[in-house]
């Protein structure tokens, strides 16, 4: 049996004062989510792996954060397509930072995160400007 390897992390919005401005933000997000790829033709990135608040409550106090998740075979070995493919995600979407963690059975754990260069991303910037780093936290299991 081969390993498994779980993603898993979260997109940040930054707060606004105009709760329209907000609101545009986070539908705008939630529509670009829906043109992902269903999990039938099992893409890296699918739309089911995704989720964020549908209705503005006190559960999206300001910040809109949109999480996800998925478990996976040995993805560390498509792991540059899936960052590829998460980048090209990350440049549709508003957002102010992202943070993605890798868990692998082999390799350990690893944390990536994307801070946008100055204090948030919109789509209409078409390239990322990003400050991106990387951790890594112990070796396999035994």
């Amino acid at each position: 049996m081969e390993s498994e390897s779980i993603v898993y992390g979260c997109i940040r919005d930054w707060p606004s004062d105009s709760a329209l401005e907000s609101r545009l933000r986070r539908q705008i997000n939630r529509q670009v989510l829906g043109e992902l790829p269903t999990s039938d033709c099992w893409p890296l990135l699918g739309r089911e792996m995704f989720s964020c608040c549908q209705v503005p409550s006190e559960a999206v106090y300001q910040t809109q954060v949109i999480h996800f998740g998925a478990s996976y075979k040995s993805v560390e070995y498509e792991w540059s397509l899936w960052i590829e493919q998460f980048e090209a995600l990350l440049k549709r979407l508003y957002w102010a930072s992202a943070v993605v963690h890798l868990e692998t059975e082999l390799n350990g754990t690893h944390t990536f995160r994307w801070e946008s260069d100055g204090d948030f991303h919109s789509p209409q910037e078409g390239d990322l400007r990003v400050r991106c780093a990387w951790e890594r936290e112990g070796g396999g299991r035994n």
